[in-house]
């Protein structure tokens, strides 16, 4: 059985990302799938690389990632995240390099919610004078 090195958890939105770094190629599967099978854009392949890429681990590592909950966007960002946290982990010497760069800040950003006598978070019914 492969040993994991790292464990990293990354979230964004509703969307959650465990992620696992084993010693190995540079393989990244995302729920058993290639990652560029997983995720339909470039642009989203290329943001789940960029922790490698910064701290210069592009074919040190085969990456596992489990992510659950929100759309691709969200998923992708909260791999991110996980992956920043587990290359941490492996090597501290990342940290700045990574803290620069904002892959270790966990985006807060959610969805406000839908209030009552609204239409949606902010909208409202249309207003008739008569």
């Amino acid at each position: 059985m492969v040993k994991n090195i790292a464990i990293g958890t990354g979230r964004r939105k509703t969307a959650v990302a465990r992620v696992f770094l084993r010693e190995g190629s540079g393989k990244i599967v995302v729920n058993g799938k290639d990652i560029k099978d997983y995720f339909s854009s470039d642009a989203q392949v290329r943001l789940v690389h960029q922790p490698l890429l910064v701290t210069s681990n592009d074919n040190k590592f085969d990456i596992l990632i489990n992510v659950c909950g929100g759309g691709l966007n969200g998923q992708a960002a909260a791999c991110l995240h996980g992956l920043s946290r587990a290359l941490t982990q492996v090597d501290p010497n990342c940290r700045p390099s990574l803290k620069a760069n904002g892959y270790l800040t966990r985006d807060s950003r959610m969805v406000e919610r839908k209030k009552y006598g609204q239409r949606g978070a902010r909208r409202r019914f249309q207003f008739s004078k008569r």
